[in-house]
């Protein structure tokens, strides 16, 4: 879709042309956004704050699986057992070497990126169904990993309680605390994800995922860009992976389960596959549909009592089967699509008729 400028509106210099935020009312909203956000713990309760917080590390997770699937093409349904490995790698380096919070994160990032390199070989040799195959044996085969070797560190499927992170000198044992690391980490991995798909890394993603054949004939290796997709979606999962395990306090193998990627590439179709703004935009719906399925809860048990045991716990998926079915009729592209055609159609409002 070509963009569309309000009138008046000229890209003088090619650095105003490639901004993403180009009117200072729009830097003073972003700001305004970011000071609610990082002041929220003074003024929302603890439930709010942990649902942010939830959110937050879940968009980390779908941002790499979008450059990954949503740029790339390559379906991925291991993005679950990715989080399990990063999470692994930072609380046992926390708990067992004594690392520093702040240095097993990247650890944990590029030890997750590794691994996720050697699921992404099949990517060379098969795509569709396949690879969606092959992408499916990490979420048996990490889970199996961590629930059957080294017993005495792992500590088989009873997992492993996680320390909680400290920097500055100060415990981040709170939803409230917790919040302004995911926030910050947030931040960055937006900039870095938005700024690969407009580089010329991301252009050779955009081309392999539209036709792969074209792509090689003009000279993309499809060998290095296909695997530095896969590392680049692991990185993300990795990260993610490790702020839930800090966060929780506990991890095992059923942590971050099939359900939980299936959900995550949902969450990705919702909000619009290949943008920016699609992995926002779609965590943040599918999160409040399932809080909203929680509180929804009561409400079930008083209209349907003979079921409350087993249906209540099923409201979840349920909600998001039906966000998801509703989302493929209807609205295919995701909800980044639909605030793209809303913006040029606020743009066009004098001419609309």
């Amino acid at each position: 879709m070509a963009i569309l400028r309000p009138a008046g509106e000229f890209d003088e210099s090619y650095a105003y042309d490639m901004a993403t935020i180009r009117q200072p009312w729009q830097w003073g909203l972003l700001f305004a956004f970011l000071l609610a956000l990082y002041t929220l713990p003074f003024y929302a309760s603890q439930s709010v704050v942990s649902l942010v917080n939830r959110i937050g590390m879940t968009i980390i997770a779908v941002q790499g699986l979008n450059l990954l699937t949503g740029y790339t093409g390559q379906i991925s349904l291991g993005q679950a057992a990715f989080m399990t490995t990063g999470g692994y790698i930072s609380a046992l380096l926390v708990n067992e070497l004594g690392w520093p919070f702040y240095l097993s994160l990247p650890a944990a990032a590029l030890g997750t990126g590794i691994v996720g390199l050697i699921f992404g070989l099949p990517s060379l040799r098969v795509k569709g169904f396949y690879l969606v195959m092959a992408t499916l044996a990490a979420q048996f085969i990490i889970p199996w990993f961590t629930r059957n070797a080294f017993p005495e560190v792992l500590n088989g499927a009873q997992g492993i309680n996680v320390e909680v992170p400290v920097m500055f000198g100060i415990r981040f044992n709170t939803p409230q605390k917790y919040l302004y690391i995911t926030l910050t980490i947030l931040i960055v991995t937006t900039i870095v994800a938005h700024n690969v798909a407009r580089s010329r890394l991301g252009r050779a993603f955009v081309a392999i995922r539209d036709h792969d054949l074209a792509a090689e004939l003009l000279g993309v290796n499809l060998f290095k860009y296909k695997l530095q997709a896969f590392f680049l979606a692991s990185v993300y999962a990795g990260i993610s992976g490790a702020l839930y395990a800090h966060n929780l306090r506990h991890l095992n193998s059923e942590t971050f389960g099939l359900t939980d990627s299936v959900m995550l590439l949902g969450m990705l179709i919702v909000g619009g596959l290949g943008t920016s703004l699609g992995p926002i935009l779609g965590t943040i719906l599918i999160e409040l549909i399932i809080e909203g399925a929680t509180l929804f809860g009561p409400f079930f048990i008083s209209v349907f009592p003979s079921t409350a045991a087993g249906a209540v716990q099923a409201l979840r998926p349920l909600f998001f089967g039906v966000a998801l079915m509703l989302f493929l009729i209807f609205e295919p592209r995701g909800l980044a699509h639909r605030w793209q055609l809303i913006k040029a159609a606020w743009r066009l409002r004098p001419f609309a008729r």
